[in-house]
């Protein structure tokens, strides 16, 4: 399947079997469920994943085009997103050492993002990192 293709498709797959069935077939894949920036409505959007203890690693390499994911802003204004429905608190990793680590392991889960990495680096962004750290249950 076209990578263009899965990444407009494994949302609806996310959300339509209630995060049962998406990419999370070749790799972890989730919702995650951010607040606009702006809007403040809630947004969903597939994200691979990995663990990184008890905490949940996400890149926000966007394919490695030029500009962020919307998520990436929406996290930032709004760090309390759900990830498969659970709660947590995002925040973007800026320890280089501690960036290199997680860019080893990420590119054991899913090593096309080694690719999204170059090319966005050429398009003069750097992918960020994000930590989600686990929350207790909301009221």
């Amino acid at each position: 399947m076209s990578r263009l293709v899965a990444w407009r498709v494994d949302p609806l797959l996310l959300r339509l079997t209630r995060s049962r069935l998406g990419l999370a077939l070749l790799v972890p894949s989730a919702l995650l469920e951010t607040t606009g920036a702006k809007s403040g409505e809630r947004r969903a959007n597939g994200v691979i994943y990995f663990h990184d203890g008890a905490d949940v690693i996400v890149i926000a390499s966007k394919l490695g085009l030029a500009q962020h994911p919307a998520w990436f802003h929406n996290l930032r204004a709004h760090p309390e997103v759900r990830l498969g429905g659970d709660p947590f608190r995002a925040e973007v990793v800026a320890d280089a050492e501690e960036r290199e680590r997680l860019w080893a392991m990420a590119a054991r889960v899913f090593p096309t993002f080694t690719d999204y990495r170059a090319r966005a680096a050429a398009a003069g962004r750097t992918v960020p990192v994000v930590r989600l750290r686990p929350q207790g249950p909301t009221s």
